[in-house]
């Protein structure tokens, strides 16, 4: 299966081309700045299944934390992946970005205790306070 991708502007595309594993909603504080929203959902993808068809150009990294790189689009902002010193074969992806249904859904939240104080989780997915178990 694959699944496309793009930024809001358009000007960065890319495919995924192998599963997509770990969906989660992700409540911690560096993620509600990232996305400016209440959380972000996201999945992990093997770098050798990601695939940047247009905008190489147009990625730009930032050091949120250290060892952990938060790459967006320099034109339009959006949030177009994670890559991680920890774990160097794969990406975190942010779903939002997505142009096709990936066929998973997220399975729990994490950072649940660092959640936004306006923002009810109305699922029953489990919460977790911190760091996926």
């Amino acid at each position: 299966m694959t699944i496309k991708g793009s930024c809001l502007c358009g000007g960065i595309r890319y495919e995924v081309r192998g599963p997509l594993t770990g969906a989660l909603y992700c409540h911690c504080t560096m993620c509600q700045k990232a996305q400016g929203s209440a959380f972000r959902a996201r999945a992990g993808v093997a770098v050798k299944d990601f695939h940047l068809l247009e905008g190489e150009a147009l990625l730009t990294f930032y050091a949120s934390s250290p060892g952990t790189y938060r790459v967006f689009c320099k034109v339009c902002g959006s949030p177009v992946l994670s890559r991680f010193d920890d774990y160097p074969d794969v990406y975190g992806l942010p779903l939002g970005l997505l142009d096709d249904d990936p066929e998973l859904r997220p399975q729990m939240h994490v950072h649940t205790a660092s959640k936004a104080a306006w923002h009810t989780i109305a699922d029953d997915l489990p919460q977790f306070p911190g760091a996926a178990p």
